[in-house]
C-alpha cells in the first residue's frame, strides 16, 4: 500500500465535496468472487462520464457479504483508477460486528491510499455515548472528512450533536425521516458546516437541490446523466437539468438501476457479471420493470438516450 505524506492528507481533508457521489456497485464473476477489473472499470467509467465522486462498500455495493481483504484489496483498486482524475473517493469503514478498532483501520487505510473521505453506517440503535465514542475515534484515526449515514430514526438533534462533538462529520447521507424537510434545519443549526447528499435512489433531484443539498448519491448505471443534471443546475441551467432528469426517471421506468445489468449494457461490466447482494434499499420502487436483460437495457439506451450519456 502506498502511503501519502502527511500534507496530502490534510489537503484532501480541506476539499469541499459536492456533485454525485453514487454508490458502487460489487461486481463478481458467476462463481461469486469479486471482479476486481469491473470495480476499475466503474471508476473509469464515473470518470468519463464527468460523475463528481463515488463511494463503496455501502448498501448498494452489498458491503455486509464483503471479507475485510475484499474490502481492503476492493478500496486500492479505486484509489488506484481514480488517481489523478476528478472523481472524488468515499471509502466505507462501518464494521458488521461493530468492532470500532476494525472501523479505524478502514479508516487509516483509506486515508493511506489517498481516498478523499469515509463514510460509516452507525449500528443500528446505537445509544449516544457509543455513537460520539465511533466518531470522535474515527476522526483521531484519520484526517479525513466523514460522512454519517442517518438511517432509521436518526433525528436531526443526534446529527447536530454529532457535528458539534465531531467537527470532522462534515457530510450526511440522509435517509432518516423526511430528508427534504430536514436539510434546511440541519445546515441552519450547523452554520452550512454539515452539509446533506441524498440518497434512496435519488428519486427527487430537482427538488433536493432546490432545497439545497450539496450532493446526491444514485446507483452507479446512469450516474453520468445525473451528473450532467447537477452540473446544468448549478450553472443555473434549470430547465435544462430538469429536462435530463425526465430522462433518467423515464429511462427508471424501463429499467431497474439497481440492476447490475445496465453497467452489462454500457460496456463496463462483463456478460455474466453478477452483483453481490444488498437488503432492498428504502424508498426504491421494485415494480416489474419491461427491460431486465442487457440486450433489452441496451435497445432503450440506443432508441431513447442516444446522444445524452457521456460515460
Amino acid at each position: 500500500m502506498a502511503v501519502l505524506p502527511a500534507a496530502s492528507a490534510a489537503t484532501r481533508a480541506e476539499r469541499s465535496l459536492a456533485g454525485v457521489f453514487p454508490i458502487a456497485f460489487t461486481p463478481a464473476r458467476p462463481d461469486g468472487t469479486l471482479d476486481y477489473d469491473g470495480i476499475a472499470a466503474q471508476v473509469a467509467f464515473c470518470r468519463r462520464g464527468g460523475v463528481h465522486g463515488l463511494a463503496w462498500p455501502q448498501i448498494a455495493s452489498g458491503w455486509t457479504t464483503l471479507s475485510e481483504r475484499e474490502r481492503i484489496q476492493g478500496a486500492e483498486v479505486m484509489a488506484e483508477a481514480a488517481r489523478g482524475g476528478g472523481t472524488a473517493l468515499v471509502i466505507g469503514v462501518q464494521s458488521r460486528t461493530a468492532d470500532i478498532v476494525e472501523s479505524e483501520r478502514y479508516a487509516r487505510h483509506a486515508e493511506g491510499i489517498g481516498a478523499d473521505a469515509i463514510i460509516c453506517i452507525p449500528p443500528a440503535s446505537a445509544p449516544r455515548a457509543a455513537l460520539l465514542e465511533l466518531f470522535g475515534r474515527l476522526a483521531n484515526a484519520t484526517a479525513l472528512p466523514i460522512f454519517v449515514q442517518a438511517v432509521g430514526d436518526f433525528s436531526v438533534d443526534q446529527l447536530v450533536e454529532l457535528h458539534e462533538a465531531v467537527p470532522a462529520v462534515r457530510y450526511v447521507k440522509d435517509e432518516a425521516g423526511d430528508p427534504l424537510a430536514r436539510v434546511g434545519e440541519i445546515a441552519r443549526r450547523t452554520g452550512g458546516a454539515l452539509r446533506s447528499f441524498s440518497g434512496r435512489g435519488v428519486a427527487t433531484m430537482i427538488a433536493e437541490m432546490e432545497a439545497g443539498f450539496a450532493g446526491h448519491c444514485p446507483f452507479t448505471s446512469l450516474a453520468d446523466l445525473y451528473a450532467s443534471a447537477y452540473d446544468a443546475f448549478h450553472a443555473g441551467h434549470k430547465r435544462e437539468a430538469f429536462e435530463q432528469f425526465g430522462r433518467i426517471q423515464a429511462a427508471a421506468s424501463m429499467f431497474a438501476q439497481s440492476n447490475v445489468e445496465v453497467l452489462v449494457a454500457r460496456g463496463v461490466f462483463r456478460a455474466g457479471t453478477v452483483a453481490r447482494m444488498a437488503p432492498a434499499v428504502p424508498g426504491i420502487a421494485t415494480a416489474p420493470v419491461a427491460a431486465s436483460t442487457a440486450d433489452q437495457i441496451r435497445r432503450v439506451l440506443d432508441t431513447y438516450l442516444a446522444g445524452s450519456l457521456r460515460g
